[in-house]
């Protein structure tokens, strides 16, 4: 992940602020070099702009989690469930309600 790639999305952001892609885009790439916080920023800002976008739970989910926020990870997972299910996105449905398994079970 190069900076170039974090420039470009910025760049995209910045022409549009409420492209959720992008914003999602750069959250993960965040994510990826290890900028956990920034990332939780970014996808908590996307849920509050644009709460149908489905995936950004799921990854706010996997954030929290890496970040020992056990019950902030529980309470995403579910508010996504909920909100996958008003979308009829069962795949991210199922892929967070094992999220959710996984995490009350352990």
């Amino acid at each position: 992940m190069s900076d170039a790639r974090i420039a470009k999305l910025q760049e995209f952001l910045a022409k549009d602020p409420t492209d959720s892609f992008t914003l999602y885009a750069l959250a993960l790439e965040y994510a990826g070099r290890g900028n956990t916080t920034q990332a939780v920023a970014m996808f908590e800002a996307l849920i509050a702009d644009d709460p149908k976008y489905i995936p950004a739970y799921q990854q706010l989910g996997y954030a929290y989690q890496k970040l020992n926020r056990r019950e902030d990870a529980v309470a995403i997972f579910q508010r996504g469930i909920q909100a996958a299910l008003r979308e009829n996105d069962h795949h991210a449905q199922n892929e967070m309600q094992e999220a959710l398994d996984e995490l009350l079970n352990n």
